[in-house]
């Protein structure tokens, strides 16, 4: 039985949201992506369905499980969606193993959005006196933790009912896993609270963006005999995990010369797998997570460039001679700077950490290399035009324009005797007038076979 954390009464929760309300006809979304209008309605300590498998309702855990520190970072968030995160994590915790709650301000336009939150229990606030990101600033909260472990939320989320001790439970059976809950939707819309799937683990492609994949029918049957057993996976979704603290510190932290967000969950995904650790997603462990669809906030450079530069340096410093596999899809990414990487790689060197191949077959089986090893890849240029696949409708023809070095539309790849584009997924064709065209690629097509000539 958990003791409940008793809530500040004098803390005025109204004029704490009430202070930045929607003006009359302002639009819901413009400030954070979803609707601000629902957010701002519904109470911040709502109930939610309780998600987990009905044998997660009946396990005990040890009575002696580490201590946490709860760190959220933010920037320009809605109150009501900070506050919520906040008031769920302090109402569904045991307060023996909630050593705090750490708030990194990163540098929102109005100081008060942490500075208020301050008198809530458990509450410690911290303010960036510049935009840092989200990479630095965890890490500044990191730094200042007291509990034995570190779990990381993202401030527009609401944990479900004892999603503490299962992470707690396992991080203290081995302090090398690093373990996520299983991720349940808020809906952007409407705020309700929607269960996910648990037979979803996280993975990437070349193009070494996040994303869910199924599991096989053999590991779907295996969840269904053990529903409560943890579930490894190759990546985490990054917004939501705990780390033992002396691991966050030993492993590595985060990668410092990484901007902003983007690439980071990546890093530490690759560098935990192969320097000793594991990642878990732990199946009785829930928490609401607000997904958008797009970011509200600005990224000095742009998102895409900030996304590149560090999905570089991921690429860089963990992936082996396997990063030609992201230029080959992202060929734009060969142009981006991404810093000096000599601290990561010493750190490889002294942990003793396997290689990408050792990942590949050991934990990510299922990232298969492209057909080819030596397949060329890249643009098709003639002086400073390049070859475009234009529209990447059937039977579209190809024609040059101006290189722009994004990729997409002017990347190519040669596997075998056919010339591919991956972002339409369409092959180089001779269509029946002799125009080159864009057609779906078929390996038995003559009209799609090509030779290169070395000049």
């Amino acid at each position: 039985m958990q003791d409940n954390i008793r809530w500040n009464p004098n803390f005025d929760e109204k004029a704490y949201i009430g202070a930045t309300a929607l003006k009359q006809g302002e639009d819901a979304y413009i400030r954070n992506a979803f609707n601000q209008a629902e957010c701002d309605k519904l109470p911040t300590d709502r109930g939610v369905p309780d998600t987990r498998d009905y044998s997660c309702r009946s396990l005990e855990y040890k009575h002696k499980l580490p201590t946490t520190s709860v760190i959220i970072t933010f920037h320009n968030e809605a109150r009501s969606a900070l506050l919520r995160t906040i008031r769920s994590v302090l109402n569904r915790s045991p307060s023996e193993l909630l050593k705090e709650i750490i708030l990194v301000d990163d540098f929102s336009d109005n100081a008060n959005d942490g500075r208020l939150l301050k008198i809530l229990p458990k509450v410690k606030t911290l303010r960036n006196n510049k935009r840092e990101g989200l990479i630095r600033s965890r890490v500044r909260g990191a730094d200042l933790a007291k509990g034995d472990v570190l779990t990381f939320l993202d401030s527009h989320c609401e944990v479900n009912e004892r999603w503490l001790e299962p992470l707690l439970s396992r991080v203290a059976q081995n302090e090398t896993i690093v373990v996520s809950p299983i991720i349940d939707v808020i809906h952007m819309d409407t705020f309700n609270y929607i269960g996910s799937s648990a037979d979803l683990k996280g993975g990437f492609g070349w193009n070494l963006n996040f994303k869910w994949d199924s599991m096989t029918s053999e590991e779907q049957s295996q969840r269904a005999a053990h529903p409560t057993r943890p579930i490894k996976t190759p990546m985490i979704a990054g917004g939501l995990f705990s780390i033992s603290k002396n691991w966050f510190i030993k492993s590595g932290k985060y990668d410092m010369g990484m901007d902003v967000w983007g690439g980071e969950n990546l890093e530490i995904s690759l560098r935990i797998w192969m320097c000793g650790g594991s990642l878990e997603i732990v199946p009785c462990s829930r928490v609401g997570h607000v997904f958008r669809k797009r970011h509200p906030y600005t990224f000095p450079g742009g998102g895409g460039f900030v996304f590149a530069k560090n999905t570089r340096r991921a690429a860089e410093a963990w992936m082996d001679g396997y990063a030609k596999f992201y230029y080959k899809r992202e060929p734009g990414a060969r142009g981006v700077p991404y810093g000096d990487i000599s601290d990561r790689l010493k750190l490889r060197e002294k942990l003793k950490c396997r290689s990408f191949k050792w990942y590949m077959r050991n934990v990510y089986p299922e990232l298969n290399v492209p057909e080819g090893v030596n397949d060329k890849f890249g643009e098709l240029r003639q002086g400073g035009k390049c070859l475009d696949s234009i529209g990447g409708k059937p039977g579209d023809r190809v024609s040059t324009f101006p290189c722009h070095g994004g990729g997409g539309n002017q990347a190519w790849d040669m596997t075998k005797d056919k010339i591919r584009n991956n972002f339409i997924q369409r092959c180089l064709t001779i269509s029946s007038s002799g125009e080159i065209v864009a057609d779906p690629c078929e390996d038995d097509n003559e009209k799609q076979i090509w030779q290169l000539k070395e000049s």
